[in-house]
């Protein structure tokens, strides 16, 4: 199960209250007053990990809860303070605060106010803080009050529902219509084993591989799930899958150039170009290249001739895929597109 969008309740802890207690030993006559304050609730704290690659484990867990402090007790001794709950969330994870009644949409924009976007590996976010202890009875002593029986309780600790989604962080993205060889070709450039069938829509959520490159240099690829015309509008499976595109540095368009699919190569790049700015006009901007897949198929020459005559600016590098053909020079024309710096491109929330 791949999950990256799902609604989860969190609750930090609450405060215990503060103990009425007076001290009562031998040979201490009119010991006054000695009861502890409360133990501080536990936090709910989100912690971005790398090892996490979905939100699977808040789909059995949607609702998160931290310990309650434990209560003051004689002798002025606190209560226990309540303990941390911890969850682990994927990098690239974005936080909203939504409406207990509000459910998820299509587009994130639309679910809520973003309060964290968890975008390196051991970052850290308090979502919810622990409710502080009451006071015990030694605070309320005085020269009037001797022995007072006054305390407190607990502060509530902070709660609310909230939107987690996953965006997937990648250097580069393959986009392309279904069957169009993307997931054999990342098996080909990286050491992920996406699954490859020949029947569309394979692949159902995006896969990350590590490509290496020269001088000890790595780039991450990530195969999104195939597009078709009007995913902007939630057409099709790919829909779900186009934020994950957000955070690429590079677009990577996977073409069929044989039109094995009774498609034309050119109006496929046109289209998915197309859904890409419908979708979010600054993805437009971002560099970009083309992958003529299937050249080991029949009619393949002439219609990267008219690709290439119709995208004359356009980097498009011929490859088969299923052959190993070409492999080498889309690695090292992704090596020199990629930048020497590891910044993240970090999508709009």
């Amino acid at each position: 199960m791949f999950v990256d969008r799902i609604k989860v309740f969190a609750q930090a802890g609450k405060g215990g209250r503060g103990s009425v207690s007076f001290r009562r030993e031998k040979f201490v006559p009119k010991g006054g007053p000695d009861g502890g304050d409360g133990g501080r609730g536990g936090d709910v704290i989100l912690r971005a990990d790398r090892h996490v690659d979905n939100l699977v484990n808040l789909f059995y867990e949607p609702i998160i809860k931290a310990k309650n402090g434990g209560h003051g007790m004689g002798k002025k001794m606190a209560g226990r303070a309540g303990a941390t709950k911890i969850v682990k969330v994927p990098v690239g994870t974005i936080v909203y605060a939504v409406e207990r009644a509000q459910r998820s949409t299509p587009n994130a924009e639309q679910s809520g106010i973003a309060i964290v976007d968890l975008t390196r590996d051991g970052q850290e976010f308090v979502l919810c803080r622990g409710g502080a202890g009451g006071k015990g009875n030694v605070h309320f002593k005085s020269s009037r009050n001797r022995a007072p029986r006054q305390y407190t309780e607990g502060e509530e600790g902070e709660q609310g529902y909230f939107l987690f989604e996953l965006r997937t962080i990648a250097d580069a993205g393959l986009v392309g219509y279904p069957n169009a060889g993307k997931s054999t070709l990342l098996r080909k450039i990286s050491a992920a084993r996406p699954k490859v069938a020949a029947y569309p829509f394979t692949t159902l959520h995006p896969i990350v591989g590590v490509m290496e490159m020269p001088g000890y240099r790595r780039a991450t690829i990530a195969d999104i799930p195939g597009l078709i015309e009007g995913a902007h509008r939630g057409v099709g499976l790919g829909h779900e899958f186009l934020r994950h595109i957000t955070r690429c540095r590079i677009l990577v368009f996977v073409i069929d150039v044989a039109g094995s699919e009774g498609r034309n190569p050119i109006e496929d790049l046109q289209n998915l170009r197309r859904e890409i700015d419908l979708y979010d006009p600054a993805l437009s901007s971002r560099p970009w290249l083309v992958v003529a897949n299937k050249m080991d198929l029949p009619d393949t020459e002439r219609n990267l001739r008219a690709l290439q005559e119709r995208f004359p600016r356009t980097k498009i590098v011929p490859t088969s895929a299923a052959k190993g053909e070409g492999i080498a020079e889309l690695k090292k024309t992704l090596a020199a597109t990629m930048p020497n710096d590891k910044d993240v491109v970090s999508g709009a929330i």
